[in-house]
């Protein structure tokens, strides 16, 4: 077998499992793998933070499905990277970080930059592990992405000491292929006994989370939603598994995200199938509300997240697409009655009874205007990109998403500074596609120095700001507290100018004061970023002071604005 550099087995190895952009930053510790990247094909883009890189993964990893790939040299690469690391690990969202490192000879000694990162990333990571014999490279690499793929997903780490990077290794790729990723699949006891609950159900609800999203799996649910005439609610993290324009959606419960009539469904059901959600408590509130008096049954490829938060009635270890078709197959085989409509007619009552105002024409601009106009504007192959805030949540309250992979947000570590470098991972993932980020003005300010990488590489997207010149959900948040403090960061006239931001970044912008200029200005926007190649900012500033719905319990979330 031919004697090879270790790092050209590593690329052969990144190549093949379908990597063909990486981000990352350079360093003397990791210049053994960029000098064997070079020529083979691999798209790097040089970011301006390593914490923007793992983003980048991030939104890279959750449109393809595949492994998103993000590159640091030693020490504080490393720990810039964590955040990232943490974020995928919250969200279930392959990511492999690679990180360069001191010579294994000097890392007793406190050499420049070396730190033990593996112990770092470990509480955030699938695996995290240092090579230390070359000859285990290319299989150590396989293994990262046979764990990062397998069961619930997530991120992992590989540490290269900079000696080790440097030798030679028997290797012939001729030969390699990928390690197999087993399948979940269902007890079949446990699908009969689901199957049971839910045809005696009166009132049944499928919740479908994230994991019907990662599972590829929005097929089947519709399939089985339609057959049985059972309504679909989602979790944040699902919002896009089932078209919310369909007579079945029963919209996303919850204490912030959410709608009064899809909490109020919620609320009436007598049965939920929970397929790969978390019961995140932005999504239950109180859990003696939540639980009631219904039946649970929780489906979920991860056995310790069953009875995590609560003690389900059912529980089913899967991958949900398999239990999805094993339940599909399991109704072939059995002559079901014709279920009732009236609880989809109830459900069709509440959307009418109990929705949100959204046509406000007032000046200033009420949050919810904004996300009307995205609507109307945008189609549904458009992919969004939000992160953590008021925003996120009067984005979940308001804006319709139809597709898998469209609607990417944060949602349980919720980093602010998200947006920017995960819209960018998501146009490389998707460089023909439309894509949209919604920020904050404060988060906006996290990582905007990645506005830098997507200028000097052409990734073109637009950026829809909510300004209301506040942290405004801790704003929010402070009220029961009586307190106005240390959340105002308005000076002068509009504090931070964001257009002069986005100019000094080779990129441009408008700003927004009147509702009757959103529409035009996203014209203007998506034609400027098609026509420059790179991030254009529409600023709408918004009502300061708003306050989005939200409360302790489905049963108590505060209403701030009227319904009509």
């Amino acid at each position: 077998m031919a004697r090879v550099p270790a790092m050209q087995a590593v690329v052969d190895v990144l190549v093949d499992e379908g990597i063909d952009v990486a981000f990352g930053c350079p360093g003397a510790a990791i210049l053994p793998l960029y000098d064997a990247m070079q020529g083979r094909g691999i798209d790097h883009l040089v970011v301006r933070h390593e914490e923007g890189a793992t983003h980048m993964a991030d939104g890279w990893a959750r449109t393809t499905g595949n492994v998103g790939v993000a590159i640091g040299t030693s020490g504080p690469a490393g720990t810039n990277m964590i955040t990232g690391l943490y974020t995928a690990h919250a969200d279930s969202v392959p990511i492999l970080c690679i990180t360069g490192q001191a010579a294994t000879t000097k890392l007793h000694q406190e050499a420049f930059q070396a730190v033990d990162i593996v112990e770092i990333a470990r509480p955030v990571t699938k695996w995290a592990v240092q090579v230390k014999e070359a000859a285990q490279l290319p299989w150590i690499f396989r293994e990262a992405f046979r764990i990062a793929r397998s069961g619930r997903p997530g991120p992992v780490l590989i540490d290269l000491p900079i000696d080790v990077q440097k030798q030679m290794i028997e290797w012939d790729s001729s030969i390699d292929s990928a390690l197999p990723v087993s399948t979940v699949k269902p007890s079949p006891a446990r699908v009969e006994r689901a199957l049971d609950m839910l045809l005696a159900a009166e009132r049944p609800l499928i919740l479908a989370g994230g994991g019907v999203v990662l599972g590829e799996a929005s097929d089947p649910l519709r399939r089985l939603a339609e057959r049985l005439g059972v309504p679909v609610g989602v979790t944040l993290m699902g919002k896009g598994s089932f078209p919310e324009d369909h007579e079945l959606f029963a919209g996303m419960a919850g204490i912030q995200t959410s709608q009064r009539w899809a909490n109020a469904a919620f609320l009436e059901s007598d049965l939920v199938l929970a397929l790969g959600a978390r019961f995140g408590d932005r999504h239950t509130g109180e859990l003696s509300v939540y639980r009631g008096d219904r039946k649970f049954i929780h489906v979920d490829i991860e056995p310790t997240q069953l009875g995590k938060v609560f003690g389900p009635d059912l529980g089913v270890v899967s991958h949900t697409r398999e239990f999805l078709e094993a339940l599909l197959a399991a109704l072939d085989a059995r002559t079901a009655p014709a279920r009732d409509r009236a609880w989809v007619k109830r459900l069709g009552d509440l959307k009418a009874e109990l929705p949100r105002k959204e046509d406000f024409d007032c000046t200033p601009i009420k949050a919810p205007r904004v996300f009307k106009e995205l609507n109307e504007f945008y189609g549904p192959e458009t992919y969004f990109v939000t992160a953590i805030g008021l925003y996120q949540i009067w984005s979940g309250q308001f804006q319709r998403a139809h597709l898998p992979r469209h609607y990417q947000v944060c949602g349980q570590a919720g980093p602010l500074g998200w947006e920017i470098p995960a819209a960018i991972g998501v146009k490389k993932a998707r460089p023909d596609a439309e894509v949209v980020g919604v920020v904050g003005d404060y988060s906006f300010q996290f990582l905007v120095e990645e506005l830098a990488v997507a200028a000097q590489y052409d990734v073109g997207f637009v950026l829809v700001m909510l300004n209301n010149e506040y942290l405004g959900l801790i704003r929010q948040s402070e009220l029961p507290y009586e307190m106005n403090y240390q959340v105002d960061i308005h000076y002068d006239s509009h504090g931070t100018d964001n257009v002069k931001i986005m100019e000094a970044y080779g990129c441009s912008g408008t700003r927004v004061e009147d509702p009757g200029e959103i529409r035009s200005s996203l014209e203007w926007a998506r034609k400027e970023a098609e026509r420059t190649r790179r991030p254009v900012l529409v600023e709408i500033m918004i009502e300061r002071e708003g306050n989005a719905a939200m409360g302790a319990a489905l049963d108590a979330v505060r209403e701030f604005e009227a319904a009509d």
